[in-house]
């Protein structure tokens, strides 16, 4: 364990609107580790979506982004001038692997640098021999949380949301009614299940007097007008708002009891909100990619004899939804 560090510096190549998602689980975690940090992250190869998109959701959590900084990638920089030349962190956390990428982020004036490149060879805190890497690429950034605390982190840092969020996401989901989430979407068709088995779900939670809630992105707003036939009594609140953020579709997701999703951005949005999720999983792994919320539940199609969505029966969810809705 080392002393609470008062800056640290958060490497990374790029983030992608995915990958800016699925690594919202380290943020929160590396906040709750270090609340007194200030925390810079760098995006040393490209732009990172915290910079534009995401900014509102890591505000709180990231005190600042350097976007697009050019750092890493060129022998040349192992000479001369260290990046960031008189700025100087307490801890550096590189996130990624690359030895010479790795190599050049070390010449940054620190007191203490993780980096999981040739076996944590470079860095100044080390795992325990024997260590194993987890599978889950948001598992191995939670790693380096843990090594620079000293143990396990139990908590995460929640993710705020401004008042004007707030109450665009009350007026869309007022209080009363028990909502449940249905965000039956993702960014391959291959990694939905049908949408006939989430009306089935909605269906019968309609019948159980709560309320379904159904998320629909761009690519799925073909599906508002079946749903809303099939399922009079569900309320498609992104069709229905005036600006849609993934700070809107958190605040949405903390006013439900719980969630479904696919492998998809929305699974980790409603993962973000600490709402009890039921997470899908078909042809992508689950163990790689699945949402790391402390309530999260994940369904493979491999339990149920598949690789694909289909396999996935109505049964099966509506059990597993049942476990997580309260009495």
């Amino acid at each position: 364990m080392i002393a609470p560090p008062a800056s640290i510096l958060v490497y990374v190549g790029l983030d992608a609107v995915g990958d800016g998602l699925m690594k919202l689980p380290f943020i929160r975690a590396l906040r709750a580790a270090f609340p007194a940090a200030r925390i810079t992250w760098m995006a040393g190869k490209g732009h990172s979506v915290y910079a534009g998109v995401l900014a509102p959701v890591v505000a709180g959590l990231v005190d600042e982004v350097i976007d697009d900084a050019q750092v890493g990638s060129r022998v040349v920089e192992l000479f001369g001038r260290p990046p960031l030349y008189g700025r100087r962190f307490d801890l550096i956390i590189d996130t990624q692997r690359r030895v010479l990428t790795s190599l050049i982020v070390r010449r940054i004036g620190h007191g203490n640098f993780i980096s999981a490149a040739a076996g944590f060879w470079l860095s100044t805190i080390r795992p325990s021999p024997g260590h194993r890497r987890p599978a889950a690429m948001v598992g191995q950034l939670l790693d380096l949380v843990r090594l620079a605390k000293g143990g396990a982190v139990a908590e995460a840092a929640a993710v705020s949301i401004d008042p004007a969020t707030q109450a665009a996401a009350a007026a869309l989901l007022p209080p009363g009614p028990v909502y449940v989430g249905f965000a039956p979407g993702a960014g391959g068709r291959h990694k939905c299940w049908p949408l006939d088995r989430f009306i089935a779900v909605a269906t019968a939670q309609a019948g159980h007097g709560r309320v379904p809630v159904f998320l629909l992105g761009p690519g799925e707003a073909e599906w508002a007008a079946p749903i809303a036939a099939a399922v009079p009594a569900a309320l498609l609140p992104l069709q229905a708002a005036e600006q849609v953020t993934p700070l809107l579709t958190i605040a949405l997701g903390r006013r439900m009891a719980a969630a479904i999703a696919n492998d998809s951005g929305a699974g980790h949005m409603l993962a973000a909100a600490d709402v009890p999720l039921l997470s899908l999983f078909g042809p992508t792994p689950a163990a790689k990619f699945a949402p790391a919320g402390l309530k999260t539940k994940v369904i493979r199609a491999q339990d149920h004899g598949g690789d694909s969505m289909d396999v996935i029966p109505v049964e099966a969810v509506e059990n597993a939804l049942t476990g997580v809705l309260p009495l």
